[in-house]
């Protein structure tokens, strides 16, 4: 059997080439949900915290997809405690995350972290839906890893949320990042995908 080799990608911005260690799905995907299961086993087994939960070997690895232990602790202890999202969530999401860090970021990160008063309050409402305003700006926080630690996008009440209008996580990043800053478009498809939703 032949094992395939994974050829770094390159990025280039201003005239540079970087090889970035980007591999697709199965090879980083495989990996993350070896260090979900693992960070599960400790948080049932008592241990709390992403400092606690996740080696220096582990921190450097999500930085390199964009994003942090502390993202990824927010999934493995909703999983432990509310038995949600599913691992295959999370990956999505992180998947969306690292195309957004490579193909608009250019492996960048932001030094920027969104502050409580950049994000609308779950009372907000966009063409009468509650929670919209406030998602949507988790989600390009999320997209620009500029999500801060207390904050997580797809907790529970983003999922209540975007469950009624039927729309999965991962989608709703994508549908953030085509729409740009078009709050307007944002809206149109999540009022289209609300009123096809299947109950």
């Amino acid at each position: 059997m032949t094992t395939k080799t994974v050829t770094p990608l390159n990025r280039k911005k201003d005239g540079t080439t970087a090889a970035v260690d980007f591999a697709p799905w199965p090879e980083w995907g495989t990996r993350l949900e070896r260090i979900f299961g693992q960070a599960m086993e400790k948080y049932q087994a008592g241990s709390r915290g992403a400092d606690v939960l996740f080696t220096t070997e582990h921190v450097t690895f999500l930085a390199s997809l964009g994003s942090t232990p502390q993202e990824l602790y927010d999934f493995v202890e909703d999983w432990c405690e509310l038995g949600e999202p599913s691992f295959e969530v999370a990956l999505r999401i992180t998947e969306v995350r690292a195309e957004y860090f490579f193909f608009e970021q250019y492996l960048e990160r932001s030094p920027d972290v969104s502050t409580p008063a950049s994000i609308p309050s779950g009372g907000a409402t966009l063409g009468g839906f509650v929670w919209l305003p406030r998602i949507i700006e988790k989600a390009r926080a999320k997209l620009r890893g500029e999500i801060p630690a207390d904050m997580m996008f797809g907790c529970k009440n983003d999922r209540a949320f975007l469950k009624k209008v039927g729309i999965a996580p991962a989608q709703f990043l994508r549908v953030v990042w085509n729409a740009g800053k078009n709050d307007e478009e944002i809206l149109e498809y999540v009022k289209i995908s609300a009123e096809y939703k299947e109950d």
